[in-house]
């Protein structure tokens, strides 16, 4: 797929076939996500990848309120902060981010969906994430991308908006 259209085409998916998402799939995501650019190359991330269950079923209880969506995934990653790893101080969530977007556009491309998470400043997510994932203190819970089979088909949507651009200064 070509960069600029998967960026248009690109939708959040929260429903999912039972189909079992494969660890060459979970690769590419990965290999995506860690390709992104960050401050310093410092690559502040660690990721956790689960593709069991009980875990998944857990991980809707503990820490998104029961959310079917990942009663229907076939895997989940949890992208984490290091802070201890961050180029320059205080640029690690930008650095997570920029790896978060290469997952989601990877998983397009090649046929999944998914959708994110935010975890990073939402205490009960954070905790949750702690208590399922075992996520150490020192390391900070980002964002958590529940992925499977798209089963549903959501059309792209135009968001280019003129109001919202300003030239020179404001």
């Amino acid at each position: 797929m070509e960069t600029i259209k998967a960026i248009m085409t690109r939708r959040s998916i929260r429903a999912f076939e039972n189909t079992p998402i494969r660890e060459d799939q979970i690769k590419v995501l990965l290999e995506a996500a860690m390709n992104a650019p960050s401050s310093g190359d410092g690559r502040p991330w660690h990721f956790i990848v689960t593709t069991d269950r009980a875990v998944l079923d857990a991980l809707a209880d503990e820490v998104d309120e029961g959310n079917a969506v990942f009663k229907q995934a076939q895997a989940a990653v949890l992208i984490c902060l290091d802070t201890s790893l961050e180029g320059f101080e205080g640029f690690g969530a930008q650095d997570c981010s920029c790896a978060a977007q290469n997952l989601q556009l990877a998983a397009h491309d090649i046929g999944l969906g998914t959708i994110w998470i935010a975890i990073i400043n939402v205490p009960p997510r954070i905790a949750g994430c702690r208590k399922v994932l075992g996520v150490p203190e020192q390391i900070t819970p980002f964002a958590l991308f529940p992925i499977g089979v798209p089963a549903e088909k959501l059309n792209p949507e135009y968001r280019y908006d003129e109001s919202r651009i300003h030239r020179e200064q404001w």
